[in-house]
């Protein structure tokens, strides 16, 4: 559904260090940074209409509590690696890896807190 997002961040280094972390966990490539911009994954074109593409700005990061960002995970472990990988590199727990079976029987899922306070997740859905 998603074509790209964009998070803000009010610190650029602690977020690509989680960033660069917790996105090599789920398997999705860095593909550029500079001073006030970091991205991950492949923009669209006309050849790749599938892909999708997130940009972490520096700005005013403006955490809410309701509102956060999930990441496919193609495997349960790539869920475990990168809840492991976004502690170890600064972000904080906001729920472990486990089944969440209210959403439904399969629905395994990880969430984390990056430095900026941007709440996000990883989930797989296969059985």
């Amino acid at each position: 559904m998603l074509d790209h997002v964009s998070i803000s961040v009010g610190d650029l280094a602690p977020a690509e260090r989680f960033y660069d972390a917790v996105m090599a966990a789920l398997g999705v490539e860095k593909t550029g940074a500079d001073a006030a911009w970091l991205g991950y994954g492949a923009r669209c074109d006309a050849a790749h209409p599938e892909r999708s593409y997130l940009s972490i700005r520096l700005g005013p990061a403006d955490p809410s509590p309701g509102r956060h960002w999930c990441f496919k995970a193609r495997d349960r472990a790539s869920v475990d690696a990168f809840w492991r990988a976004g502690l170890a590199a600064g972000g904080t727990d906001d729920g472990p890896p486990g089944l969440r079976p209210h959403y439904h029987p399969s629905y395994y899922a990880a969430f984390l807190v990056d430095p900026s306070g941007n709440r996000i997740e990883a989930a797989c859905h296969r059985a």
